[in-house]
């Protein structure tokens, strides 16, 4: 298996994000939204892709992991309907505090990020070691 394509992917992610969100900070609402619905459009592909995978899944460890995205995604459709309120709404303090918890959404959502990819790498170092362990019994047992 090839976990260092996986990982290049991964921080390729990571590195469009912060670019995203710094090029965000200077746009106008419009853009914004724009940039928003953009993401939204490439989260639901790959909402939909991993429902796919989910259909197409035997193993447990995959199902796993296509529940998690799945449930990404339902988080995705909930941050639909707070960006439709929010649009709806025009007092300012309670913008503010929706503005907070968007904030602290995204910052939670970054931790969870941070410990998703603590744990592949736990996964992906746990994998290797398997595999030389296997080979190891094999070659043992072969000699």
């Amino acid at each position: 298996m090839d976990f260092s394509t996986q990982l290049d992917d991964l921080q390729q992610r990571a590195a469009d994000a912060k670019t995203s969100a710094k090029a965000a900070v200077s746009e106008s609402r419009d853009q914004l939204r724009q940039r928003i619905d953009q993401a939204k459009v490439e989260v639901d592909q790959k909402a939909t892709d991993a429902r796919q995978q989910v259909d197409e899944a035997a193993a447990d460890a995959r199902s796993k992991w296509a529940q998690l995205k799945a449930d990404t995604a339902a988080k995705l459709d909930d941050f639909d309907a707070k960006i439709d309120r929010r649009a709806d709404q025009i007092d300012a303090n309670l913008a503010a505090s929706q503005a907070d918890g968007a904030e602290a959404d995204a910052a939670d959502a970054i931790d969870f990020a941070a410990w998703t990819v603590d744990n592949a790498r736990l996964a992906v170092l746990d994998a290797i070691d398997a595999r030389v362990y296997a080979d190891e019994l094999a070659t043992t047992v072969g000699s």
